[in-house]
C-alpha cells in the first residue's frame, strides 16, 4: 500500500510540475502555476524525497519503486524547467534592454542561482493619503541618500477592473523604494458601479495630486513612471499613451490586456475568470453597444511614435489575460518605432513577479531596474 501511495503523491507531483509548460486547466486554480513556476526550486526537493522512500521500499520487486522514481525524475525536471528558461533568458536580456533604451550599470545579474534562495525585502516607511474625494494612495518614501528629489512610479493595481486594492504585493514596492524611488500605489474606482473612464480619470487626478505636492512628498514630478499589472496594466497603458504628459517618461506592464475588442472575441462565457463578464461590466456592454468606451480602453491602437517607451512582461502561460496582447502590442509598437522591450516568459502565468527571488521574480526586477534607471535619468 506504502509504494502505492508514493506513485500517487509523484504522478501528483508530475501534475504540479505540468504547470510549467502547460496552460493551468479553467477547472484548476491558477495559483498552483504559480507555485509550480515561481518556488518549483524548493518543490523539487518533494520528488528527491519520494524517490529515496520509493526505492528504500524496493525489496525483492523492483517495478513499481522503480516506475516511481521515473516518475519522480520527470516531476523534478518540470520544477526546474523555469530555472533553466530564466537562465538561457537572463543571457540576452541586458543587450536587448541596452539597445532599446540605453546602457545602464546594474550591479547584478538578470538571474542567478544563489539569488533563488534569498530573503526578504526591507520594508520603507508607507503614508497612506487621500488623493482625490475618498479615493487614497500608498505612498512609499525612498530612503534619501541626499537632497535630490526622487523619481515617482505610480502602481495601478490588478482585479479584473472590480475588486483588487493598492495594498497588492506590497513587497514589491518596499523593493522598489529600497532603489531609490519614490511608489505611489493607488487605488481607482471599480466596476460594476463606476464605468470607463472613471479608472483613466482617477489616474490622471493622481498624477496631478502628485505634481502638486512634490515637494512635501520629495519627488519629481517631471520624472514619473506608471506601472500597472493585468487590469492595472491596461489602465496605465491607456493613460500613458493618451496623456500627451511629459511628465510620463515611461509605462510598464506587466500581464495586462491591450486591446479590449481583440479581448472580447476571443474570450468564452465559462473561463475562469469569466472575463466577458468583467469587460462588459467595467465598459457597460459589448463591443456592439458600447464601442466608444471597447475603442477609447484600448492601448495598442493608440500607439504612435510619440509613445512613451514601454516595458512589457508576460507569461507564456498565462490563464487569465492571453501572452498574445503582449506579442500583439510589442509588434505595434515595433512598427511605430517606440523604444521597448518585450519580456516573454516561457514557463510563467499571472503573477509571475510574486515571488522577487523566483525565476519570474529575477527578470521582473532586473528589467524593470534598467528600465526606470534609463527612462529617469
Amino acid at each position: 500500500m506504502f509504494r502505492w501511495l508514493l506513485l500517487v503523491f509523484a504522478l501528483a507531483l508530475v501534475a504540479l510540475g505540468s504547470l510549467t509548460a502547460f496552460k493551468s486547466p479553467d477547472w484548476a486554480p491558477w495559483k498552483l502555476a504559480v507555485l509550480a513556476g515561481e518556488y518549483g526550486h524548493w518543490v523539487a526537493l518533494a520528488p528527491l524525497v519520494v524517490a529515496a522512500l520509493a526505492w528504500r521500499s524496493r525489496g525483492a520487486v523492483v517495478a513499481l519503486p522503480g516506475a516511481t522514481v521515473l516518475v519522480c525524475a520527470l516531476a523534478f525536471g518540470l520544477f526546474l524547467k523555469p530555472v533553466t528558461e530564466a537562465a538561457l533568458l537572463a543571457g540576452a536580456l541586458p543587450e536587448k534592454l541596452e539597445k532599446q533604451f540605453g546602457r545602464v550599470e546594474i550591479a547584478r545579474a538578470p538571474f542567478s542561482l544563489t539569488a533563488l534562495f534569498g530573503g526578504g525585502v526591507e520594508p520603507v516607511p508607507v503614508e497612506t493619503i487621500k488623493y482625490s474625494g475618498e479615493l487614497a494612495l500608498d505612498f512609499y518614501r525612498a530612503p534619501r541618500a541626499g537632497a535630490a528629489p526622487r523619481p515617482c512610479v505610480i502602481l495601478v493595481h490588478g482585479g479584473g477592473w472590480d475588486s483588487g486594492n493598492r495594498a497588492e504585493i506590497v513587497h514589491f514596492n518596499h523593493w522598489l523604494a529600497g532603489r531609490g524611488y519614490a511608489v505611489a500605489s493607488i487605488d481607482y474606482r471599480l466596476a460594476p458601479k463606476f464605468l470607463w473612464p472613471a479608472q483613466r480619470d482617477d489616474v490622471l487626478a493622481a498624477i496631478a495630486f502628485l505634481k502638486s505636492h512634490e515637494a512635501a512628498l520629495g519627488i519629481d514630478a517631471t520624472r514619473l513612471v506608471l506601472l500597472g499589472r493585468s487590469a492595472g496594466g491596461q489602465i496605465a497603458e491607456v493613460v500613458g499613451y493618451t496623456a500627451n504628459d511629459p511628465a510620463l517618461r515611461g509605462v510598464i506592464a506587466l500581464y495586462a490586456p491591450s486591446d479590449m475588442t481583440f479581448a472580447y472575441v476571443n474570450a468564452r462565457e465559462d473561463d475562469v475568470i469569466k472575463s466577458p463578464t468583467l469587460m462588459r461590466q467595467y465598459l457597460g456592454g459589448t463591443p456592439d453597444n458600447a464601442r466608444e468606451n471597447y475603442e477609447s480602453a484600448s492601448a495598442l491602437p493608440r500607439v504612435a511614435p510619440s509613445t512613451p517607451p514601454t516595458l512589457l512582461l508576460h507569461g507564456e502561460n498565462d490563464t487569465l489575460v492571453w501572452h498574445r496582447h503582449g506579442v500583439r502590442l510589442d509588434g505595434r509598437l515595433a512598427e511605430s518605432g517606440v523604444p521597448h522591450v518585450f519580456v516573454s516568459l516561457p514557463w510563467a502565468t499571472h503573477a509571475f513577479e510574486f515571488n522577487l527571488h523566483g525565476p519570474g521574480g529575477q527578470l521582473t526586477t532586473f528589467a524593470v531596474e534598467w528600465f526606470l534607471a534609463a527612462v529617469t535619468k
